[in-house]
């Protein structure tokens, strides 16, 4: 199976920068649209942002779009959310996922295969 590895995580204040990486092992990783997702305490799981396989396609939540960017080196076998101008509303666990089929249906975690462990992002005032 593949695993995934999230980091980058850690505290910020509003308005600051992140950078999260996640390294996939497996020789497919090409294979795969990877995507992010976000999870604060007492809130369900939520969408952030997508990638297409060759990297030519992003989708974006609403709530994030103009302020991440997601990205990847399938050299390296690792996708990248950058997350700028912070808000404490951003505050959250975030998790990697990968996910084999097409490019559909890219905000349902329930599409995707495998998931990282997920690292904290925490957004002061």
């Amino acid at each position: 199976q593949v695993q995934l590895g999230e980091s980058g995580g850690g505290l910020v204040q509003a308005g600051g920068s992140l950078r999260l990486s996640c390294a996939a092992s497996g020789r497919t990783f090409s294979s795969y649209a990877m995507g992010w997702f976000r999870q604060a305490p007492g809130k369900e799981r939520e969408f952030v942002a997508a990638i297409s396989r060759s990297g030519g396609n992003t989708y974006y939540a609403n709530s994030v779009k103009g302020r991440f960017t997601i990205s990847r080196d399938n050299a390296k076998n690792t996708v990248y959310l950058q997350m700028n101008s912070l808000k404490p509303e951003d505050t959250a666990v975030y998790y990697c996922a990968a996910k084999s089929t097409g490019w559909t249906t890219v905000w349902s975690g329930s599409d995707y295969d495998y998931w990282g462990q997920g690292t904290q992002v925490t957004v002061s005032s």
